[in-house]
């Protein structure tokens, strides 16, 4: 799977058997997946064409197939739909593997991956104690602070190009944890529901209500949502600024 290992052409991998379980049967098909898709990439040229970018419309469909398979319960919808996530990614580390620049491989990413697993998990893999749920929500919140110390704001790192819906509940999230209340969340009088029953029907009465303005329900919130974030960071400057002048008060002092 590293640059020295690409499969000749005319070659056919040996997919181990399907049998073997536990890690070495799991390390066995994955180094397969690799060696397959990099035979894949040498003959099809179709394969041969896509990047980065164009293989981004796969990767959202593939990722909607696999999210129908878990709420339908489907076991073996849910082990094809897995497989065509993984063969993305798989997709994506071998193009890096061949593109100046990047030269990543499948192996870089199981490693960057594993190591960011050791490190979230410092209660599993390390000394710290987690007995609760609340506690591994503590430990893994710290570990996530310690690797994002650099970041300069709450915002950062949340992919804009998520579902409104999604990406407004993890600007809210993040604004939760900070203690800040964006100004929107009161510009309306919330609604009453019960369970999720209930509010999913009254998401989709906002949207049929939507459609018959003429109006795009999900454009909408992303345009709020860019006022809140645009709010959320200018509060954090604010807070900042009155951090910064109680810093120097105290060393006045």
């Amino acid at each position: 799977m590293t640059a020295g290992n690409e499969v000749p052409v005319g070659h056919t991998p040996e997919v181990p058997g399907t049998r073997e379980s536990g890690a070495d049967g799991s390390v066995a098909q994955m180094a397969a997946l690799a060696a397959s898709m990099s035979t894949v990439l040498d003959r099809c040229v179709w394969s041969q064409s896509m990047t980065h970018e164009s293989l981004v419309t796969y990767l959202v469909e593939e990722s909607y197939e696999l999210i129908d398979a878990v709420e339908a319960g489907d076991r073996d919808a849910l082990l094809e739909e897995l497989g065509d996530v993984l063969l993305q990614v798989v997709f994506h580390a071998e193009i890096a593997r061949r593109t100046p620049g990047e030269g990543f491989s499948l192996d870089d990413v199981a490693r960057v991956a594993n190591e960011k697993m050791v490190r979230r998990h410092p209660h599993v893999f390390g000394d710290e104690v987690a007995l609760t749920v609340d506690d591994v929500y503590r430990v893994w919140r710290a570990a996530k602070a310690r690797e994002k110390a650099t970041r300069t704001s709450i915002l950062e790192g949340i992919p804009q190009s998520m579902p409104a819906l999604a990406l407004a509940e993890k600007v809210l999230g993040r604004a939760k944890h900070a203690g800040l209340r964006p100004r929107q969340t009161d510009a309306v009088e919330s609604p009453d529901f019960d369970d999720e029953r209930e509010l999913g029907e009254l998401l989709l009465a906002i949207a049929s209500r939507a459609q018959e303005q003429g109006l795009d329900a999900e454009r909408a919130l992303r345009a709020t949502l860019r006022d809140v974030q645009d709010d959320l960071r200018q509060a954090e400057v604010g807070v900042s600024a009155t951090m910064d002048t109680r810093d120097g008060e105290t060393r006045d002092a």
